[in-house]
């Protein structure tokens, strides 16, 4: 199948992608300060700037959409029907660099959670997977 835009209006379409403070970035981090958790975001000095950083916790939460990071049985994941030859390869190219950065993480020292875009529907199990990768609020921390 061809691509059914030209390449200006594709262009245009895909500048609007952001790299960070996407919609389920957002959302957890709504939810995180909400729950009373404080953190910081894009935290240079940690492998792949993660979405999410607690310095003193030494913890990272990736935030990844569905699409861009190519979830596997993912009812909402939808290989693209045109130039599937460029797509296949993005997203191997994508997935290649998640692995190869939480690595990077766990090696320097941080504990790595990484949420999926369709996990994020379900509140009640959201919240309870950060609490328990995050551990109690405490004042010391």
């Amino acid at each position: 199948m061809v691509d059914s835009l030209r390449s200006e209006q594709r262009s245009a379409v895909m500048s609007r992608i952001r790299r960070a403070d996407t919609k389920p970035e957002l959302t957890v981090r709504s939810l995180l300060h909400a729950m009373g958790y404080r953190f910081r975001v894009q935290m240079k000095g940690v492998p792949g700037r993660p979405d999410i950083a607690f310095p003193r916790r030494r913890k990272i939460v990736q935030v990844h959409g569905c699409f861009w990071h190519a979830h596997e049985g993912c009812s909402t994941f939808r290989m693209p029907k045109s130039r599937t030859d460029f797509w296949e390869a993005k997203f191997a190219r994508n997935k290649k660099r998640d692995v190869r950065l939480e690595k990077a993480a766990r090696a320097a020292g941080w504990d790595v959670l990484t949420l999926w875009e369709c996990e994020l529907h379900d509140e009640p199990l959201l919240i309870d997977k950060l609490v328990d990768f995050l551990g109690p609020l405490r004042a010391d921390l």
